[in-house]
């Protein structure tokens, strides 16, 4: 039994949308705010240990600026590690931010 070529042919517009959403990979917003909040973290936190390692009579002014955001910190041991803190809540937002952003562009028709 021959079937109808008409009823079996496939919509090409479809299938390359079908193909398209495959190969757009979703991003993990997990993963994207833990890899983005220990990047932060760590960037803050070694960005000023290396400061108050370098010491000087004027120690980091413009990284003690950050003071203005985050209450507490400043440029010494005890502010690199609220610094740890800081940069890793600020990074695990912005990655969970920017993977949910991320994701629902994917997934918007076409």
């Amino acid at each position: 039994m021959a079937s109808d070529p008409l009823l079996t042919a496939r919509n090409p517009v479809s299938d390359e949308s079908e193909l398209l959403a495959q190969a757009v990979a979703r991003l993990r917003a997990s993963v994207m705010a833990t890899t983005f909040g220990l990047a932060g973290g760590a960037g803050l936190f070694f960005a000023t240990a290396w400061l108050v390692i370098r010491g000087g009579q004027v120690v980091g002014p413009h990284l003690g600026l950050l003071d203005n955001y985050f209450p507490g910190y400043s440029v010494t041991w005890p502010g690199a590690f609220l610094g740890l803190f800081y940069g890793a809540v600020v990074g695990a937002v912005a990655g969970w931010i920017l993977a949910f952003t991320y994701n629902l562009l994917a997934r918007r028709p076409r």
